[in-house]
């Protein structure tokens, strides 16, 4: 099994959706959620606030720094994720593509690094 990042991106600059569509988006979302707990792929998910309530943590020259906002200058944001456990890619895949419409949104496969061997 590998795991997964399946990464949600969204535009802070587009319009949130009416209250009817965002509660829609909620439910298929914990359906998705249910759907990946109940078949063993479920490792951690969550939504985030928008990218103005992050804080940047820097050391420079061994002193730490925080600025507010995020660390990319950009509309485009993470959004929320699910770090899944599957059997390859393919897996991960269809799973994005269930996720992406559950959430109304593009979401990005990408798989974690494997652990170097115990010695």
């Amino acid at each position: 099994m590998t795991q997964y990042l399946l990464s949600v991106h969204i535009s802070e600059d587009d319009a949130t959706p009416p209250d009817d569509e965002m509660q829609q988006i909620f439910a298929d979302v914990d359906t998705f959620n249910a759907r990946l707990q109940a078949g063993g792929s479920w490792v951690f998910g969550g939504g985030l606030h928008p990218s103005s309530a992050a804080t940047v943590v820097r050391v420079d020259n061994g002193q730490v720094v925080t600025t507010d906002g995020p660390y990319a200058e950009s509309k485009e944001q993470l959004g929320g994720f699910w770090i899944v456990d599957v059997p390859d890619l393919d897996a991960a895949l269809a799973l994005a593509a269930a996720g992406a419409a559950a959430c109304r949104g593009p979401v990005e496969v990408r798989p974690f690094q494997d652990e170097p061997p115990a010695e």
